[in-house]
C-alpha cells in the first residue's frame, strides 16, 4: 500500500516512509535520528579494541558491526558541535563520553545522556569492547534536538539520566511497555520525568517534547495519549518502527507492513492505539519523537546547525580559532579503564547510578 493510500485509509497516519540506513527523516523541532545496532564481539584483551581496524568512514549497514570514525575502538573521536542538542538514549551496551569542558562518563544499558552544544563544544563518543567474557552488543538512538535562535549561543550544558531513574510503564497483561526517555507521558505517582538542560527546547512544558521507547509483545496493545497542546498549538509526532512486526502492526486501526514504510508521521491531536497481532512471531519496538515546532530557518553544515549561512561560516571560523576550548584528554578517541563502571563526571563532580 502506498503512502498516499495509507494516509487516505487512516485519519491518524499523515505520511509513511521506509527506514533508511543512517539518519532517518525527522520533523521540527528534531534534526536527526539514528538507530545504532552493532554486534561487537567479546574483547580479546584489556585494550577494548575491535578485531579489525576501521577505515575512518565505516558505516556499512550490511556488516555485523561498524567502526564508524574509529580506528581500533569503534565510535566517534573528538568532533565539534554548535547550535543544537544531542540526546543519546541507550538500550544495550556502553558508551564512553569525553568533551572539551572536561566532562566525561561511561553510560549505557538504559541510561540517557543529554547535551546542549549551544555556542560550541567538542566531544567524543566511543564504544569500547569492555567485556571479554561476552559480546559487546550495542543498541541506542542518537537524536538531535534543535535550539531556537535565542538559545543557539548559550553555554554548553549536560544532564545524565541513569536507567534506574528513567520512568517505565508496563501494561497489566505485561504485553506492552513504555520507557519515557523524556516527556509527560506514562508517568505515574511513583515516577517523574527527568529534567533536560535548562536552555533546552524541551525544558518548557508548553513545547510538549516527548521521546518514548515502546515495546509490544504478541497480542499487546498500548494507547498513546494525544499531545497535551494539540490541536490548539502545532505539534509534530513521528513514529519509527525499528524492530519486529513481521506480520504488520496496527496503528490506529490501520495495519502497516514493513514494505509500506516504518517512519510514520501521525496526527498528534488524537490518541494513537498500537497493536501487535497475537500470532506475531516476536516483539516489536518503536521510537516516538514529538514536539512543538520551533518554526525558524534551519541551516546545517556537518556538525553545526544555525539559522543562516553567515552563522555557519562564523561557526567554522570560531572553531578554527578557539577549538571551542580545546581538547583536555590524552587521546582523540578517549576511553576509560576496562574495569571502570558506569559514571558521570560533570563539572568536577563524579556520580554513578545507584543500585536497585
Amino acid at each position: 500500500m502506498s503512502t498516499a493510500a495509507l494516509a487516505s485509509k487512516s485519519k491518524l497516519i499523515l505520511r509513511s516512509r521506509a527506514l533508511v540506513a543512517g539518519p532517518q527523516p525527522t520533523q521540527d523541532p528534531f534534526l536527526f535520528c539514528v538507530y545504532h545496532k552493532d554486534a561487537y564481539p567479546a574483547a580479546t584483551d584489556s585494550t577494548m579494541e575491535a578485531p579489525r581496524r576501521g577505515n575512518g568512514q565505516d558505516f556499512n549497514p550490511s556488516a555485523p558491526y561498524r567502526m564508524y570514525h574509529g580506528d581500533r575502538i569503534p565510535g566517534f573521536p573528538q568532533h565539534p558541535h554548535r547550535g543544537f542538542e544531542t540526546i543519546t538514549a541507550t538500550i544495550d551496551g556502553l558508551i564512553d563520553h569525553a568533551d572539551s569542558v572536561g566532562n566525561a562518563g561511561r553510560y549505557g544499558e538504559g541510561d540517557v545522556q543529554w547535551m546542549t552544544a549551544g555556542k560550541g563544544v567538542v566531544h567524543g563518543e566511543m564504544f569500547p569492547l569492555v567485556h571479554q567474557d561476552k559480546p559487546n552488543h550495542t543498541r541506542f538512538f542518537q537524536i538531535w534536538l534543535n535550539l531556537p535562535k535565542k538559545d543557539k549561543m548559550v553555554d554548553p550544558s549536560f544532564a545524565m539520566f541513569w536507567a534506574n531513574d528513567v520512568p517505565k510503564y508496563t501494561s497489566a497483561d505485561g504485553k506492552a511497555a513504555v520507557t519515557t526517555w523524556f516527556g509527560e507521558y506514562f508517568i505515574d505517582d511513583n515516577s517523574k520525568s527527568n529534567k533536560p538542560p535548562p536552555n533546552s527546547w524541551a525544558s518548557n512544558p508548553a513545547n510538549d517534547v516527548a521521546v518514548l521507547h515502546i515495546t509490544l509483545q504478541p497480542g499487546g496493545t498500548i494507547n498513546v495519549p494525544k499531545s497535551h497542546i494539540a490541536p490548539k498549538d502545532a505539534c509534530n509526532r513521528s513514529l519509527y518502527l525499528v524492530e519486529g512486526y513481521n506480520l504488520g502492526v496496527s496503528i490506529g486501526g490501520t495495519v502497516v507492513k514493513e514494505s509500506e514504510g516504518r517512519c510514520i508521521e501521525v496526527d498528534a491531536s488524537v490518541d494513537m492505539e498500537l497493536t501487535l497481532p497475537a500470532d506475531a512471531t516476536g516483539s516489536c519496538e518503536f521510537l516516538m519523537l514529538q514536539g512543538k515546532p520551533i518554526d525558524e530557518p534551519v541551516v546545517q553544515h556537518g556538525p553545526f546547525v544555525m539559522n543562516s549561512q553567515s552563522e555557519i561560516y562564523q561557526a567554522f571560523d570560531d572553531y578554527r580559532r578557539t577549538r571551542f576550548g580545546g581538547w583536555p584528554w590524552k587521546r582523540d578517541d578517549m576511553v576509560f579503564p576496562q574495569d571502570k563502571g558506569r559514571f558521570a563526571l560533570l563539572y568536577g563532580e563524579e556520580t554513578a547510578p545507584t543500585a536497585i
